[in-house]
């Protein structure tokens, strides 16, 4: 084997093995949980429902309790990670969406900028859904769906 083909070889090998040891972190960063008051719902929702919800489509709990999600601002990186996950769409995507709705007098979720402010937010509002990373999920929060990986939030 030519030299050139060897270090071509090597020098991805490296690569394999650096997205490799790499990817279990990038994994647990990209993870989140969806969070629901607790009562809300006593099941596990799929990313299908979630996002009926997030869309507006589905507007109350099976016993009748009006659902009230809340989202980060667009540009925020978890918000970014749920909608391309759940949504299927970056936020961006989903403006004219959003106008069309409005038009039709439904307005989006409720938007907070930070992860202690959503758990203030879900814990204490009835009905109340959002997401935030994993190892944020207050005890008191029912969890409803995991995205990714649950990582050791001991480390």
């Amino acid at each position: 084997m030519p030299a050139m083909h060897r270090a071509a070889l090597f020098v991805l090998a490296g690569l394999v093995w650096v997205a490799l040891v790499a990817g279990s972190s990038w994994a647990a960063e990209q993870s989140f949980v969806v969070v629901a008051t607790p009562g809300a719902t006593d099941r596990k929702l799929t990313r299908e429902i979630v996002a009926r919800i997030f869309l507006r489509k589905q507007n109350f709990w099976p016993q009748g309790t009006r659902i009230q999600p809340v989202n980060f601002p667009a540009s925020h990186p978890m918000r970014r990670l749920f909608s391309q996950s759940v949504l299927g769409s970056p936020p961006e995507a989903l403006e004219d969406y959003w106008r069309d709705m409005y038009f039709h007098g439904v307005l989006p979720p409720h938007v907070l900028s930070s992860e202690e402010a959503v758990i203030l937010f879900v814990g204490s509002t009835p009905g109340a859904i959002g997401y935030v990373s994993t190892c944020s999920a207050a005890q008191k929060l029912s969890v409803v769906l995991v995205v990714g990986e649950v990582p050791d939030c001991q480390k």
